[in-house]
């Protein structure tokens, strides 16, 4: 009866297995392929990106230049017709905190919600948005469909 426990693998020939650090008889003893002394020789050792041996790296020799706006970056979400149209239904208010009930743009947005005119926006819904592309606005306007800007908070 054929079982797990006598199953034997027919594909390919068993590998020898090389073992690393068994004497200096085994090829490869003595040092196990790791080189001399020093950090890298132990078990565990990392090597830090930039790293040059103690002695002071690159990065930290040259100096600091220019600027970068990732501290101000406000993320911003944009939303267009089309997906007011496919989440909301007549009579419903639109704003961030209704947007991210249902999925839409995340908890914590500090740049807002801009609403796009991508699509047709026929459901009476009133907009409460950061932002409001021209077209949008027109639109808007021209349907009559009440909305307001809020300020950045």
């Amino acid at each position: 009866m054929l079982n797990l426990s006598n199953l034997a693998n027919t594909s390919r020939p068993k590998k020898k297995v090389q073992r690393i650090g068994r004497g200096i008889g085994s090829r490869r003893g003595g040092h196990a392929g790791r080189g001399g002394k020093g950090d890298s020789h132990r078990s565990g050792y990392r090597k830090r990106f930039g790293y040059e041996g103690g002695q002071v790296p690159l990065y930290r020799k040259l100096p600091i230049r220019g600027f970068t706006r990732g501290l101000f970056k406000m993320p911003s979400k944009a939303i267009s017709f089309a997906k007011i149209e496919q989440y909301y239904s007549d009579g419903e208010t639109v704003n961030q905190a209704t947007l991210h009930e249902k999925g839409l743009v995340p908890r914590y947005l500090p740049g807002g919600v801009k609403i796009l005119a991508v699509g047709e926006l026929t459901k009476k819904v009133t907009i409460e948005a950061h932002g409001f592309s021209a077209t949008a606005l027109e639109r808007l306007k021209e349907k009559s469909i009440p909305h307001k800007i809020i300020s950045k908070e």
